[in-house]
């Protein structure tokens, strides 16, 4: 035993006191035994209460360190987010900018102009009823001025949905041209003024709206699919404006027979403008059904046969005809897809 740090007793902490050659006093059940006394072994046994430990040589060692406390298992309600992130930039996608109106706001002024339309048509249709019978019955006062006033405000009314579907096809119109030209990459050729003025202007944007629009088409590639339709909306869209403005011009008479013919007049002239606006939605619906970002044109791959000419591309010319290589060149490199 050494004597640093080795006077108490480590379980007791009691004094620790040298060995001497006294036995203890009997009294604990256990009999006395004489100090000394030769074990089995032939080594020595020590007196009651002490015993043997093996300690190194040297300094003792340090005291172990207590494992400290980690503390409860930690527990997440959700995926935690900390840690190291690695950014990507991704890069800015070059995307046309529409600013005209949106879809369903055309729609819903289209829709608006045809429910108007078709709206006058049927109060002049009931008019030329009345005047019918006003030839052999005399009108109540009330019913007559229902009928002529009521044709008067549809008529107007009608005015002002066509001159509102015109402005919103135009804004639409305008800003379908930039944003396809934008995706191929080229400038729009017509200015805004003029794009407005020849959509806008009476008898003007006969001759100048249906233009615009097929080289819309044209720049899309879509003529194909859209020809047919713009045809009969720029013929329906002439005869609508020339049964219009004949109305208009035969409105000042006075007789009772020039009243029937204008009101008979005046309802075709409804049911053209009608069917001009229904065929010019789904012009509209044309360009839509594709956005300006998606082509109609894809290229896909095509498995070809191979014939005699790229046969004879790939067989080695004999030593007295010398073989083409142009033309061998240009059969074995030609696109199957073209």
């Amino acid at each position: 035993m050494r004597d640093r740090q080795r006077v108490w007793c480590p379980r007791c902490r009691g004094t620790l006191l040298a060995p001497t050659g006294s036995a203890p006093t009997a009294g604990w059940g256990r009999p006395p035994q004489p100090t000394g006394a030769p074990r089995a072994g032939g080594r020595p046994s020590l007196p009651p209460g002490l015993r043997w430990v093996a300690v190194r040589p040297g300094a003792p060692p340090p005291p172990r360190r207590r494992r400290r406390d980690l503390g409860p298992t930690p527990r997440y309600t959700s995926i935690p987010r900390w840690g190291l992130v690695e950014q990507f930039e991704q890069p800015a996608a070059q995307e046309p900018v529409r600013t005209g109106p949106s879809l369903s706001v055309v729609r819903m002024t289209l829709v608006t102009a045809m429910a108007v339309l078709g709206a006058a048509a049927f109060v002049h249709l009931v008019r030329y009823i009345l005047l019918i019978i006003n030839r052999t019955v005399l009108l109540n006062p009330w019913v007559a001025g229902a009928a002529t006033w009521g044709g008067v405000v549809v008529s107007v009314v009608a005015g002002f949905m066509v001159v509102a579907a015109a402005v919103v096809l135009t804004n639409w119109l305008i800003a379908r041209r930039a944003a396809a030209f934008a995706h191929l990459g080229q400038q729009e050729p017509r200015s805004v003024w003029m794009l407005r003025a020849g959509c806008l202007i009476p008898v003007v944007n006969l001759a100048w709206a249906p233009v615009f629009v097929i080289e819309l088409a044209a720049a899309e590639s879509r003529q194909k699919w859209l020809r047919g339709p713009i045809l009969a909306w720029w013929l329906v869209w002439v005869a609508a404006t020339a049964l219009s403005i004949f109305s208009i011009a035969t409105s000042f008479t006075s007789d009772a027979q020039g009243i029937a013919d204008n009101t008979v007049t005046a309802i075709v002239a409804y049911l053209f403008g009608l069917a001009a606006v229904l065929l010019a939605l789904q012009v509209f619906f044309g360009f839509e059904r594709q956005p300006v970002e998606r082509p109609s044109k894809r290229w896909v791959p095509v498995a070809v046969d191979p014939g005699p000419d790229r046969e004879s591309a790939h067989t080695p010319a004999g030593p007295e005809e010398p073989a083409d290589d142009g033309e061998a060149l240009e059969a074995r490199d030609r696109n199957p897809a073209a």
